[in-house]
């Protein structure tokens, strides 16, 4: 049989599969090429942090030939290019009470990173924590709130908004590591060529780093990451609803951004042909750029070294927390309010607050009051009445 003496007359040789094992590892060249396809959503989120102005230092890593593709698909389809908010919280008007799911991807990442923006600030500003931890001092039982202080109740941060500075990308660290990661890719990759002549690395990665800019640099990431009014006097409230420990109040003062209208950006359609047109463009570039990087056959694991730092410090910018002044949103802080009573801190943010309190009053109580506690209300609806 034909098939069977084929098999005979091939000879036993176990030397093949280990110097193909060495070959592969030798110069990895199709490596590069699958990689550039996965890792899609981290370059996505690393755009979102870092876009607004026309210089978005986003590096040349994997995954942009996915994220390339995806983007002509939500281009086209949604009309969009920011994701969504990855951060499930509310935006409450401060004076009537009226609630809306956040879609922005500014305000979700504001509500997740408070944790760690809420102390910065003036070395001289009472700590948020330390604020808090001088309220419960006052309390009955205080070594039992203390100690339950980490598990229940409500902490509600008091802040003023600032000069707002729509599409400002913030210049801090997150912000520069790009440019000092361009700077590495690129000195890495004139290594190849200084010592051997071998060009091609160089050409890719250079290319690679243009297109990652010119990505970001496309006027529709300002107007959907900003998309709300200017020079908002309108206080409201940001949470992440019922059963969450914080709550931050910001004041309106006629120099901040509006919010609310900021709230529904995500759900809001941005049609451009601009953004569809140049999407369809680097598509096409990235792909182009794919084919040339599989071509590639020496000094291979220069390129694999590029793309993973430029892959590192993509998810870094992706995950990094960043404070509201560096989405443009200054915020002051004014004051602390908390207690183990989820009600009787809200009635406290009423009486000094009139309003505010109040309407976070169904957010966090969904249901009928205690009679008790519909007495002080009413009492604090006549006063804003008067």
């Amino acid at each position: 049989m034909p098939v069977l003496s084929y098999i005979i007359q091939q000879a036993f040789n176990p030397s093949s599969s280990s110097s193909g094992f060495f070959q592969q590892w030798a110069n990895p060249s199709d490596v590069f090429s699958v990689l550039l396809i996965l890792g899609g959503d981290v370059v996505a989120r690393a755009l979102a942090q870092l876009a607004g102005s026309r210089i978005t230092p986003v590096a040349f890593s994997f995954g942009w030939v996915s994220y390339a593709i995806m983007a002509v698909v939500h281009a086209f389809g949604e009309n969009k290019l920011m994701p969504a908010a990855d951060c499930a919280c509310k935006v409450i008007n401060g004076h009537n009470g009226f609630v809306r799911d956040n879609s922005s991807w500014i305000i979700s990442r504001i509500m997740r990173d408070f944790e760690t923006w809420k102390d910065d600030g003036p070395a001289n500003r009472p700590a948020i924590q330390t604020h808090i931890g001088e309220l419960l001092k006052h309390e009955k039982n205080s070594r039992k709130i203390i100690e339950q202080s980490n598990r229940a109740g409500l902490r509600i941060s008091i802040y003023k908004a600032g000069n707002a500075q729509p599409g400002y990308p913030g210049h801090d660290w997150v912000y520069f590591a790009g440019f000092a990661t361009v700077i590495a890719q690129l000195g890495l990759a004139a290594i190849p060529c200084g010592l051997y002549g071998h060009w091609a690395i160089l050409v890719v990665t250079i290319a690679g780093i243009i297109l990652s800019f010119a990505t970001g640099a496309l006027p529709q990431w300002t107007r959907e990451k900003w998309a709300c009014r200017r020079n908002a006097a309108k206080t409201v409230i940001l949470t992440r609803g019922n059963g969450s420990q914080h709550a931050i109040v910001i004041l309106g003062t006629g120099n901040g951004l509006d919010l609310e209208d900021l709230a529904t950006a995500g759900s809001m359609s941005f049609p451009s042909c601009l953004t569809r047109c140049a999407t369809v463009i680097l598509a096409a570039l990235w792909i182009l750029l794919l084919i040339t990087a599989a071509g590639i056959q020496e000094n291979t694991w220069y390129l694999l070294a590029i793309g993973s730092i430029g892959m590192l410090d993509n998810i870094y910018v992706a995950g990094a927390s960043r404070s509201p002044k560096n989405f443009g949103i200054p915020l002051q802080f004014v004051e602390v309010i908390g207690h183990n009573k989820v009600m009787k801190a809200l009635l406290e943010v009423e009486s000094r607050y009139p309003r505010v309190g109040r309407s976070m009053l169904r957010t966090f109580f969904p249901g009928d009051l205690e009679p008790e506690e519909q007495v002080e209300w009413d009492k604090y609806s006549k006063l804003t009445k008067e």
